[in-house]
């Protein structure tokens, strides 16, 4: 007897019943960004891979382990992880953003080979928002007013929490990561040999790792500390 064929692991259908509420989530999303002058973009779903590589890194998780990648002929074609990438590709190729200020959002399903579990798919729909021209604390607060109106709008609002950091300046983020690098070099017999491959290319992702004794969470603890 033939095999029956079903959806692939981590990826789900949308069954009639479910679609009017897709439908309803969509059409807020669209609405409230309307209504902040954001205008919508839609990209391929399929990007050449080396865009991935250089916007996310190529020596993260999401490139190195987690993305459905094949090749076309002679170029190697990746189906979007994330929508960022695609995005800003797309403003530059057709010049949307050149000398100018613009508001962009996409929504769509994006893919990521993790293990499914709840909360988490292969593939999963994400909207985002992109703005160009515009380098000022200012368009901070109208993304994260901008969200805080989006929940409102899902009525979620008094089921989520809205946390703010901040990575620093470049300048910071340059002299942190070499006094990093020093403190890792210290403790190099720690760190796996993943770990010590990233220590070369992007330090900043050890601290990402998963702790996997008491030892290593003390040293991650004494970093933050002592950096």
């Amino acid at each position: 007897m033939a095999k029956t064929i079903q959806a692939i692991r981590g990826m789900n259908d949308c069954a009639p019943t479910e679609s009017p509420l897709w439908q309803w989530v969509e059409e807020k999303v669209r609405r409230v960004l309307a209504s902040y002058g954001y205008a919508e973009v839609r990209m391929p779903i399929v990007e050449s891979t080396p865009l991935f590589a250089r916007a996310i890194g190529e020596v993260t998780d999401v490139v190195s382990k987690e993305m459905y990648t094949f090749w076309d002929n002679d170029e190697q074609l990746t189906l979007r992880p994330e929508g960022t990438a695609g995005c800003v590709r797309a403003a530059i190729e057709h010049g949307w953003s050149y000398n100018n200020e613009q508001r962009l959002w996409y929504m769509g399903p994006m893919f990521r080979h993790e293990r499914p579990q709840k909360g988490r798919y292969r593939q999963f729909h994400q909207a985002g928002v992109e703005v160009f021209g515009i380098a000022n604390a200012e368009i901070d607060a109208e993304l994260i007013i901008l969200t805080a109106r989006l929940w409102k709008e899902l009525g979620i609002e008094q089921d989520v929490t809205l946390q703010l950091n901040s990575i620093g300046s470049l300048e910071a983020r340059k002299n942190y990561r070499s006094e990093l690098v020093k403190f890792l070099e210290q403790h190099r017999d720690l760190l796996s040999e993943e770990e010590k491959e990233r220590l070369l290319k992007n330090p900043l992702r050890i601290l990402d790792s998963k702790i996997r004794n008491y030892k290593r969470y003390w040293m991650v603890r004494q970093n933050y500390w002592i950096i």
